[in-house]
């Protein structure tokens, strides 16, 4: 509940534009590279541990995008930052990831009490904010020459092979010609007819020797403006359009966006979503982890991450965008009555967080009261509450709990526990929580963080029960380590969301990652040792 109640409460934060207003004033292309990292990072920091942390770097990222275009440098050398920055942040408060949920409400049953709202803080603010300082001054140092100089985005918009599909419409000055007619004339405007479909069936070839038929659908190559050049010369209209929604209208945009890990539009194409059937909108290139996919875009099955080049109205546009769950990489504008709820939204949230960390009020009862008021307020609409929840979060803990039970029921996670006291025998205490850490951490980078947090926890009060220590120490380091997911882009949604718009390849991660997860440990150990002490 206090995971789906955040994530509602992050939608109504985002809504209501005051996090974007912030990021205005605090954002500058024209400030050095190093400064702006350090200012974006400490920023997603502070947002991450008031907020979900896939939310704040959601609400970030196009800024942090919109200041690295005016500063004509890649977008790589900042987002990995950004990420991190967010990761490292939601470690300073219970509602700021969700594996510190999972830790509080094992301790709660475990030992009898939860940890609080701020228990976390002490070691999470070391830990973040040292790990913002080498990110800031370091991390981006450390990334490959390929990510410093590649654009995709600009390499996406640039690119001259999209694929596009054009419908000869009724009484078409061409029909009745020989199809070499389009090809001499496409080749006038820098495009390539490379097939034509009749019916059902592909015309062998290039199908030269035909003629146009009504409804022949031409399969062109070619860059964006190349297109509707040949598309103007030749009188042909994108497929679909007439049907649906004129494409060859004055307040045609083209647009970027991330598909989100959790968008609605996975596994889907845009065919299938009906991209342009409902909503007049064309897809026309697709970027997935740093390479351009140009061939029958629209069959193409979308991806967690994948940057999407889409061509529409702008009306058409705003509504496909939401419908898909993905996230435009361009700075939105904000509405006038959005600024008018920016400081209710904060205000009723901070009395919330100050009710129940006094103890006034049950921390799920005061995130729901906030809910309730955001409904009220209308800053999160009623449709969008389903929309705002993970709900592969929701049923993966649903399923992990019982797990989790089982193994302690049936002595497996004594045994585990036990296994890693036998092979520690002799070290110190330090080093037992020390190789915790290391076990925790590294499964974080493979394993959903919740699925670790849920795995771990019961382990790390065993190997407290048997070392005759507080559970605390323990039960702290898989809570830090559990969210220290920096090696790979599958560790963490947030690496995820990343990937493409940076243009970043799996093996990117570990440059930047490695160093920090090492000093995460070297912090962390002393913090946790002097915070919870044994």
């Amino acid at each position: 509940m206090i995971i789906a109640l955040v994530l509602i409460v992050s939608r109504g934060l985002s809504n209501s534009g005051a996090i974007e207003v912030l990021a205005r004033y605090l954002v500058s292309s024209s400030r050095p590279l190093g400064l702006h990292i350090g200012l974006m990072s400490g920023v997603a920091a502070a947002l991450s541990a008031i907020m979900n942390n896939v939310a704040a770097l959601a609400l970030l990222m196009p800024v942090d995008m919109q200041a690295a275009a005016k500063a004509k440098r890649s977008p790589a050398l900042t987002l990995m930052p950004l990420s991190f920055a967010s990761i490292l942040g939601g470690m300073i408060t219970l509602i700021g990831t969700p594996p510190n949920v999972v830790i509080a409400t094992y301790r709660g049953e475990a030992l009898g009490e939860p940890f609080g709202m701020f228990d976390f803080a002490p070691v999470g603010l070391v830990v973040a904010g040292v790990g913002v300082l080498y990110v800031a001054l370091v991390g981006w140092r450390l990334l490959p020459e390929s990510c410093v100089r590649g654009n995709v985005l600009q390499d996406l918009r640039d690119l001259d092979g999209y694929i596009a599909e054009a419908i000869v419409p009724e009484e078409n000055k061409f029909i009745g010609e020989s199809t070499r007619v389009l090809h001499d004339l496409a080749e006038e405007s820098d495009v390539s007819v490379v097939g034509i479909i009749r019916g059902k069936k592909r015309l062998p070839g290039l199908a030269m020797r035909e003629t146009v038929e009504r409804a022949d659908i031409l399969l062109l190559e070619g860059g964006p403006e190349a297109i509707e050049q040949f598309l103007g010369a030749a009188k042909l209209k994108y497929s679909g359009a007439e049907k649906y929604a004129s494409l060859t209208s004055e307040a045609v945009l083209m647009t970027e966006v991330v598909v989100l890990t959790n968008a609605a539009v996975i596994g889907r194409s845009a065919i299938h979503f009906g991209l342009l059937r409902r909503f007049g909108v064309t897809l026309l290139g697709v970027a997935r982890k740093g390479k351009k996919i140009r061939t029958r875009v629209r069959r193409l099955n979308v991806e967690g991450g994948d940057i999407l080049l889409l061509i529409g109205p702008e009306e058409a546009l705003q509504e496909a965008v939401a419908a898909m769950g993905c996230l435009p990489l361009a700075e939105r504008g904000l509405q006038v009555t959005q600024r008018h709820k920016a400081l209710p939204a904060v205000a009723v949230f901070s009395a919330a967080v100050v009710a129940a960390s006094l103890g006034w009020i049950y921390l799920p009862v005061a995130l729901l009261a906030v809910v309730v008021a955001y409904i009220g307020l209308r800053i999160v609409p009623l449709r969008q509450i389903y929309t705002s929840v993970e709900w592969s979060v929701i049923v993966l803990l649903g399923c992990l709990i019982p797990i989790g039970g089982a193994l302690e029921s049936t002595g497996g996670t004594e045994l585990i526990a036990g296994s890693i006291v036998d092979w520690t025998t002799g070290l110190p205490t330090v080093a037992v929580l020390t190789l915790l850490m290391v076990v925790t951490m590294t499964l974080s980078d493979v394993l959903n963080n919740v699925a670790t947090a849920l795995i771990a926890a019961p382990i790390a009060v065993g190997i407290a029960q048997r070392l005759e220590v507080h559970p605390d120490p323990f039960l702290m380091a898989v809570a830090v380590a559990s969210s220290c997911a920096f090696l790979t882009p599958i560790g963490h949604k947030n690496n995820t969301i990343i990937m493409g718009p940076g243009g970043y390849r799996f093996g990117d991660y570990w440059r930047m990652g490695l160093p920090l997860e090492v000093l995460v440990i070297l912090l962390g150990v002393p913090a946790i040792l002097l915070f919870w002490p044994l």
